[in-house]
């Protein structure tokens, strides 16, 4: 269990992060000029092997520090207003508690995307006084198989740990579909995740393959009942999964490259972590001029799109600004990245 000061401060940070989240949202509102979210890469390694998994190495160096503090710099100076740390294992990179720091220094809330393995209480509380603000961790199955090692079986104890240290918020995010052999496994740990006092989501897994197929009867049904346990706030928008867990298309308007920014460990601008190569140009160079040709451009991919976050920022501006179905072209110089999942 937490002290009493621990949760003394989770709580006053809680209510900073919740008037700053409102602050943000009546901006994001009022102008559509500026990310609302960006996820930066520090580090492409991980420390695991998940066989669904297209966004890790294990063998690349981390970002120099140097390098993140001017690619944050430049996202500060864009306007965003949320920074998300992933990787990659964001945790193998030396200087994470400086990167978070600086997202803090210019203004932005950082959050951070983290398998859990290298959580320890001495980690936590650096983590702590670094000022991250939310961390999410997947946990995919109650024990560890083939397809993935992010099991409660594993990582029960480091949650244990984040209970009593952290005075950030966590949320725990389990999934149904894809390569899981036992759907129930979600249910465990969604429950085990509100027992410990986190929040709790539920997201639909693409396979192997990146293929995501309709959920069958039993999957749907711990969907359905994991959904009902989740609290109304910004990160629990998604009822575009309703139609993906019937293997149905989703009609919105994707603004990732505008509302929404995913920077690799290059440096570069792309769409997202599944449409790696899109538009592919450098951060540094990245303007509002780009940023308005990508809010205006269709994306051919959004109809069976899985990525929450870009769903979660695009509502804002769903209602507004019609695209024009305008294909991008890559960076030829890096158009052997591209990764397209579909």
């Amino acid at each position: 269990m937490p002290s009493t000061i621990t949760t003394l401060r989770r709580r006053a940070k809680a209510l900073h992060r919740n008037l700053r989240g409102a602050s943000m949202a009546a901006r994001a509102l009022a102008s559509t000029d500026h990310p609302l979210l960006a996820h930066i890469i520090p580090v492409r390694r991980c420390n695991l092997a998940c066989t669904y998994c297209n966004e890790f190495d294990d063998f690349s160096k981390p970002v120099a520090t140097e390098e993140m503090f001017r690619r944050i710099d430049k996202l500060g100076a864009l306007g965003t207003a949320v920074v998300t740390i992933s990787g990659g294992e964001p945790l193998l990179h030396p200087d994470l508690d400086d990167v978070i720091g600086r997202i803090r220094s210019n203004g932005m809330i950082a959050g951070l995307i983290t398998n859990g393995y290298f959580l320890v209480p001495e980690r936590i509380k650096r983590l702590n006084r670094a000022g991250l603000e939310w961390l999410q961790i997947s946990i995919d199955n109650v024990n560890p198989d083939e397809v993935s090692k992010k099991s409660l079986k594993v990582l029960d104890k480091k949650l244990q740990w984040l209970a009593e240290h952290a005075e950030f918020h966590v949320n725990i995010n389990s999934v149904v579909g894809g390569g899981v052999s036992n759907p129930h496994d979600a249910l465990t740990i969604g429950k085990r995740a509100v027992e410990l006092g986190f929040s709790s989501t539920v997201g639909i897994i693409h396979d192997g393959s990146g293929q995501v197929k309709p959920l069958t009867g039993e999957e749907r049904r711990i969907y359905d009942e994991m959904k009902s346990w989740e609290k109304s706030s910004f990160t629990r928008i998604n009822a575009f999964q309703d139609n993906i867990a019937q293997g149905l298309p989703n009609e919105w308007r994707c603004r990732a490259g505008a509302r929404y920014l995913y920077i690799c460990e290059d440096g570069l601008v792309h769409y997202c972590s599944q449409q790696r190569g899109y538009p592919g140009v450098p951060l540094a160079t990245y303007t509002r001029d780009d940023m308005r040709r990508e809010y205006l451009t269709e994306k051919g991919c959004a109809p069976n799109c899985t990525v929450s976050c870009v769903h979660q920022v695009s509502i804002f501006d769903n209602w507004r600004a019609p695209q024009h179905p305008t294909p991008p072209t890559p960076v030829a110089a890096h158009a052997s990245e591209l990764v397209q999942i579909k």
